[in-house]
């Protein structure tokens, strides 16, 4: 495992403090959602919550680090049940003190997976014009950002709860760590008062690992021939596009955390995910 690495404060883990990078041997999209800034001066903690594309192949050092040093306890996997099926179990499923929490935010729109996933009119943006030419691509992402929303909101939620109430770290990971995983941190981040500019460029950040995450994809059969049918382009995680979906959220519900109070998320959900994600102070 390489990378200049140092022990951050409050941290349970050894993170990039520039990046928040976590290297490993079998997953190229890993970061911990700790050192962002919040609306109130405060910085989300260390050690508490990460992101990650697929971990179907952690190597032994790979599980080592995330159940010792950075004292993993919950695994928030956001693939669908044909996925899961399709790719098998993965080494962290065979890990006694963690725990995995299946929780799709999926209706199955592609073959197997949501990489290429339907375009369901009834769910693009307002202000995207109907004509006679292909949805440009952020509206498409838009469109299946809110329909995880609607289609599996009860998935969203429990996510959120997993990472509140969960014994130690949480790790949430869908394929690629990119759309899936993208709206249940943010939702999360906003949640406890992270700011707009942080939440885009921690979705952002995926761009920077698109090739490798890609040809991970591509190595396996459940998601080649979707990937095949897009140019690597088209599955940039563009800032814009966060924010577009942001926009939609605070216009139809007021924000994430009205999304998430009108179904079913408590003022003792509130307290406990605040309490592990942000860094106290005096």
């Amino acid at each position: 495992m390489g990378g200049l690495w140092k022990v951050c404060p409050d941290t349970l883990g050894i993170m990039d403090t520039q990046h928040r990078w976590i290297t490993l041997d079998g997953a190229v999209n890993v970061r911990d959602l700790g050192g962002l800034p919040t609306t109130t001066g405060h910085t989300t903690r260390f050690g508490r919550v990460l992101r990650s594309d697929n971990l179907q192949a952690l190597s032994p050092a790979d599980l080592a680090l995330l159940t010792g040093e950075l004292s993993l306890t919950d695994v928030i996997d956001l693939r669908s049940d044909a996925e899961e099926q399709l790719e098998g179990p993965g080494p962290v499923t065979r890990v006694p003190t963690v725990t995995i929490h299946r929780l799709s935010l999926f209706t199955e729109g592609g073959r197997h997976t949501d990489v290429a996933a339907d375009l369901d009119l009834d769910k693009v943006l307002p202000w995207a014009e109907r004509n006679d030419q292909a949805v440009p691509e952020h509206q498409r992402s838009v469109s299946h950002y809110l329909g995880y929303l609607a289609d599996r909101p009860d998935s969203v939620v429990q996510a959120l709860r997993v990472m509140a109430h969960g014994r130690g770290a949480a790790i949430v990971h869908c394929a690629a760590g990119k759309d899936r995983t993208g709206v249940v941190c943010a939702f999360a981040l906003e949640a406890v008062g992270v700011t707009r500019e942080a939440i885009v460029t921690d979705y952002a950040q995926t761009g920077d690992r698109l090739e490798q995450i890609l040809a991970r994809l591509r190595s396996s059969t459940t998601y080649a021939a979707d990937l095949d049918n897009r140019s690597a382009d088209s599955h940039r995680p563009e800032p814009y596009i966060m924010e577009k979906f942001l926009a939609a959220i605070d216009e139809r519900h007021g924000g994430p955390l009205g999304w998430l109070t009108a179904h079913g998320w408590t003022t003792a959900d509130q307290e406990a995910l605040t309490g592990r994600l942000l860094q106290r102070t005096g």
